[in-house]
C-alpha cells in the first residue's frame, strides 16, 4: 500500500541508523510506537471509510476501489453501460487505423513512382546522351 514491498535489509538497516541519529537512542522505541499507532489508525480510517461507501452505495466496496476509476468501473457502471461508453471509442480507433494504412499505402506507391536512382526515359534528358556525341577538346587536355 505505502510501496513498503522493496525495502529491502540495507534499506530497512539505513532507515533504522537514521532514525537513531535523528531521534536518538532514548526517544527511538517511543517514536517507533508512535508510527506504528499512526499507520494503524490509518488503517481503520481507511476501513471506517470503504464500510460507509459501501453502505451508502449498496455494494461491498474494498480498500482498491477508493480508486475513482475502479470504483466507477465496478460499481457504478454495468457491463452493458461499459461497452457502451467503449463502442463509439473502439469504432473511432478503427477507422483511424484504417485512415493511417491508407495513406501509408499512398505514400509508399508515390515513394515507388518516384525512384531517385531510375534514368529518366525521355529523349532530352542527361541519360540519353552517349559518349560519341560529346564532343571533346583537345587542346583543353
Amino acid at each position: 500500500m505505502f510501496g513498503l514491498e522493496n525495502l529491502d535489509s540495507e534499506k530497512i538497516l539505513l532507515l533504522l541508523l537514521l532514525a537513531l541519529f535523528i531521534f536518538g537512542p532514548d526517544k527511538l522505541p517511543k517514536a517507533i510506537a508512535d508510527g506504528v499507532k499512526m499507520l494503524r489508525n490509518l488503517r481503520d480510517m481507511a476501513r471506517n471509510a470503504t464500510g460507509d461507501l459501501s453502505r451508502e452505495l449498496g455494494t461491498d466496496i474494498q480498500l482498491e476501489d477508493l480508486n475513482p476509476k475502479s470504483l466507477i468501473r465496478k460499481h457504478l457502471l454495468s457491463e452493458e453501460d461499459e461497452r457502451a461508453l467503449r463502442k463509439p471509442l473502439e469504432d473511432l480507433y478503427k477507422d483511424v487505423q484504417q485512415d493511417i494504412k491508407g495513406v501509408h499505402n499512398e505514400l509508399k506507391s508515390a515513394a515507388e513512382s518516384v525512384d531517385l536512382h531510375a534514368k529518366p526515359t525521355s529523349s532530352g534528358g542527361p541519360a540519353s546522351i552517349t559518349a560519341s556525341q560529346v564532343a571533346y577538346d583537345a587542346d583543353a587536355t
